[in-house]
């Protein structure tokens, strides 16, 4: 079989591409890109994080697979657990993030894995994790943007014996150092022996449990035993003629996204010129209006708005949101499958799962999980997400989008869908095309716009950030297009973005 796909890494793009080549499908190739992510973007994936599933299989209603993290049951007293600050320097500024055992979730990944694997894989297990073996086992060169992205949390993951001996040798060297991981060289192929039994309830789970148990944190082995993928009715919206489909609550972003096209079904934008005045006062308008009816609704302007947030906030309620690092993977095959796969495993929580080689997430330290205070999180409850991967299907073609970027994910699958809906872009001109993002009474700005619509902009916000070159701030809009004879695509060049594709392909 044929097909494409776009990702943050060559490596993660080529283990999908290695699927197309042994007759599997996109949700093979998706499979694959996760398992190599977990070993060539070990910042923003891990198998001990979560992520979401967006699957669109030839001839049925797509289905968001939910293995994002869990809260644990019970919550250890204060005093006992590990939890601790640690400080990123990202250059021009510095932010605060919580690691230790403390602030471990229950991990979905590699659940999600084999749940989605046995729904909608047609290759064996095997195949599926060989690629990320090989990386593992043979080493990966460091990139500019891995060896940006560590330099970054480099604290957390020197934060314990355990993470400094994986990772301070050739990981944190920098870029062009070979970085090998032979003990997740080895996870890995266990899961493709015996899938994801002994992460849950055997050998693995043990030696979770125990470090949990006798570090400080809150997992117990009824945390993992119980822990199970949600399948879910993707929220969906009719964007100028496009069926879109997202992550529905009580995930958050999809919403924001579905409230920003809403506000936007009413302008026609079509019969703007992309980045003049009027089409970028209307982008940061939406965007102001969303931020606002997402606090408390106010500027819902109509019934469909209100009803629209209404629905939004009693489903993220009592689940609480993380926003943290994440990647993207985007998949379509020649015959129509489609998916749409978004990953994270926060920064890191400085813990290494004893023998695998797996930093465990830390999820427990977002800060908005705990607004009341730290260890005050809500128990044994999916955490909501920012994360939204999407599809859109017209009569003549097929998208998988999605992003890292935090909260910026959201506005740069907003602006790269209507690049591609209103302003006919193509795939790379949508997805290189500069962007804008406003949060927080702040106003941040991609060069590329015309030097007038920056002044009007820049006038009516006048807190703002012009930035002089494109940014993984910005997001990463890892995209695939299939209109059922041809495949183009972009990676996003922000988040180190790669798109391969066969040089020919079938018709659908």
């Amino acid at each position: 079989m044929t097909g494409a796909i776009a990702a943050g890494h060559p490596l993660t793009a080529e283990a999908g591409q290695r699927m197309f080549a042994l007759g599997g499908n996109a949700f093979d190739a998706a499979l694959a890109a996760l398992c190599a992510a977990s070993v060539v973007e070990p910042v923003l994936t891990s198998l001990g994080g979560g992520g979401f599933l967006l699957a669109r299989a030839t001839g049925r209603a797509p289905i968001l697979y939910d293995f994002f993290v869990q809260t644990p049951r019970r919550r250890r007293a204060t005093d006992d657990v590990d939890f601790r600050p640690v400080i990123a320097d990202f250059g021009t500024a510095q932010q605060e993030f919580h690691i230790g055992s403390g602030a471990i979730a229950t991990p979905g990944t590699v659940r999600g894995l084999l749940h989605c694997q046995r729904a909608l894989g047609s290759l064996p297990l095997r195949e599926i994790v060989a690629p990320a073996v090989e990386y593992a086992r043979a080493g990966v060169e460091v990139n500019a943007l891995q060896a940006y992205i560590f330099s970054i949390v480099e604290p957390i993951y020197r934060a314990t014996p355990a993470a400094e001996s994986i990772y301070g040798g050739a990981a944190l060297a920098g870029q062009g150092s070979l970085f090998r991981q032979p003990e997740l060289a080895e996870t890995l192929a266990w899961i493709g022996d015996e899938g994801d039994a002994p992460f849950y309830d055997g050998e693995i789970a043990a030696r979770l449990v125990t470090l949990s148990a006798e570090a400080g944190g809150h997992l117990t082995r009824d945390d993992l035993a119980a822990y199970r993928v949600i399948a879910r009715t993707p929220l969906e919206h009719r964007y100028h003629g496009w069926r879109v489909a997202t992550n529905p609550p009580p995930s958050s972003g999809g919403t924001l996204i579905n409230y920003a096209l809403s506000m936007l079904d009413g302008q026609a934008l079509h019969g703007l010129e992309f980045g003049s005045i009027e089409h970028l006062h209307t982008l940061a308008h939406v965007m102001t209006h969303t931020n606002v009816a997402r606090g408390d609704g106010l500027l819902a302007r109509t019934e469909q708005h209100r009803r629209l947030m209404e629905a939004y906030r009693a489903a993220v309620r009592g689940h609480p949101l993380n926003t943290r690092g994440t990647t993207h993977i985007s998949s379509i095959d020649a015959h129509g499958n489609a998916a749409s796969l978004t990953l994270s495993n926060g920064e890191g929580s400085g813990c290494i799962l004893p023998g695998t080689g797996v930093m465990l997430n830390n999820m427990l330290g977002e800060e908005d999980l705990n607004p009341h205070g730290f260890n005050r999180w809500p128990c044994d409850v999916r955490v909501s997400s920012m994360m939204a991967p999407t599809l859109a299907e017209d009569d003549r073609c097929l998208i998988a989008i999605g992003s890292g970027g935090s909260n910026r994910l959201r506005t740069a699958i907003v602006q790269t869908l209507s690049n591609l809906i209103d302003f006919g872009m193509s795939p790379d001109e949508a997805v290189n095309a500069p962007r804008i993002h406003f949060e927080r009474g702040q106003l941040d700005v991609e060069p590329g716009f015309d030097d007038a619509a920056i002044d009007s902009l820049t006038a009516r916000y006048p807190e703002n950030r012009l930035w002089n070159s494109h940014n993984l701030f910005f997001g990463g809009t890892h995209t695939v297009c299939w209109d059922g004879r041809t495949f183009s695509g972009a990676g996003d060049p922000r988040r180190g973005g790669v798109f391969l594709a066969p040089r020919r392909t079938a018709d659908r």
